[in-house]
């Protein structure tokens, strides 16, 4: 058995609704008051999350241009970048702990993803 679950059709799922609470919530949780950053690095990244869900080839993208497993690897870049960015940019409170756990999260899903069908690695 193994811990990789993730498939690319549970991905796909996840990609929509995670885009859409990476622009709203950084409003409702008050983000910004360590740095206005913290709001709007959030919201920068649920738009470009967005529009590269859009742009994947799985079976929610709508113009499927991007190899998925490109889309994995942007994925795992913005886990990095959140979980350094409270101390790149001074994030405290509830700014840090936005963005440590949105990045641990992110990479947990990486990390659990089920390797693709015929795709040698």
């Amino acid at each position: 058995m193994s811990l990789r679950f993730v498939t690319r059709n549970i991905h796909a799922y996840l990609d929509y609704p995670v885009a859409i609470a990476l622009m709203g919530l950084p409003f409702l949780l008050g983000l910004g008051q360590s740095n206005p950053m913290a709001l709007w690095l959030s919201v920068v990244t649920g738009v470009a999350a967005f529009v590269l869900t859009v742009l994947t080839d799985h079976h929610l993208g709508i113009w499927r241009v991007l190899p998925y497993n490109f889309h994995l690897a942007v994925d795992l870049l913005v886990g990095v970048v959140f979980l350094a960015a409270p101390s790149l940019f001074g994030f405290s409170g509830m700014d840090a702990i936005f963005y440590w756990l949105n990045g641990a999260a992110v990479v947990a899903v990486i990390s659990l993803s089920a390797p693709e069908q015929g795709v040698t690695a």
